[in-house]
């Protein structure tokens, strides 16, 4: 088997309430592999936003490492990390995030030329990605004049338009009615088998969560697997 594309390692994460210290993550660990998507079900307040943070390099855990690929990541600086996340990590949240004034694929595009590809590339990439995705006929729609499934799923192509190892999304569907997050959820699990991604989801949606590869959630401040 390959090495895992996401491996957590016994995170540990603290935050100070008052005189207090508040144990969110107590030697969690995870490892995710490429072309897997894992489900992370938990109550609110377990602890599921800091982890897709400290996996997603947003936030330093307090113990134990990160790893995208093989290596280590509590080392980094700030920069360092900066460019780890642009190259190779995707996030997908509740709310698109998109940018109004501009075209889906020009969301698209805009990652990827940050990173410093060309237009011409970029456009290339975007507009194969909204193809996939069922988008290609409203590349040059903004984001008010598509519907709340389809500006999800510009995002996501906007996640992976850098080809990240890792795709962290919280809640992707949360925001969506059944139908459009059901079309939503196949193509974003679609994706991630077709490009080798691997994927950590933080769902409340047990439908959706059942048609993952895993199921994980916390208990405890640990990582524990469900079957």
């Amino acid at each position: 088997m390959s090495d895992p594309a996401l491996f957590i390692n016994q995170v540990e994460r603290r935050y100070k309430q008052g005189d207090n210290e508040l144990a969110i993550l107590r030697g969690a660990d995870l490892a995710v592999w490429p072309g897997q998507s894992v489900a992370l079900i938990a109550p609110s307040g377990a602890g599921k936003s800091t982890l897709l943070q400290i996996a997603g390099l947003l936030e330093k855990p307090d113990g134990g490492e990160v790893y995208i690929g093989q290596a280590p990541t509590s080392h980094l600086d700030d920069e360092a990390r900066t460019s780890l996340r642009r190259l190779d990590i995707g996030f997908v949240y509740q709310f698109h995030h998109l940018l109004p004034e501009f075209s889906a694929a020009e969301n698209v595009m805009m990652p990827q030329m940050i990173r410093g590809l060309s237009k011409k590339v970029a456009r290339e990439r975007s507009l194969e990605l909204l193809t996939y995705l069922g988008l290609g006929e409203r590349e040059k729609h903004r984001p008010g004049e598509l519907s709340g499934g389809e500006q999800q799923r510009v995002a996501i192509a906007r996640a992976v338009a850098n080809g990240p190892r890792v795709l962290l999304a919280d809640e992707p569907t949360g925001n969506l009615d059944p139908r459009t997050a059901d079309h939503v959820f196949g193509a974003l699990t679609d994706l991630v088998r077709f490009s080798g991604l691997a994927a950590l989801i933080a769902t409340h949606n047990m439908e959706l969560a059942r048609r993952m590869d895993r199921r994980v959630t916390l208990r405890d401040g640990k990582i524990v697997e469900l079957e």
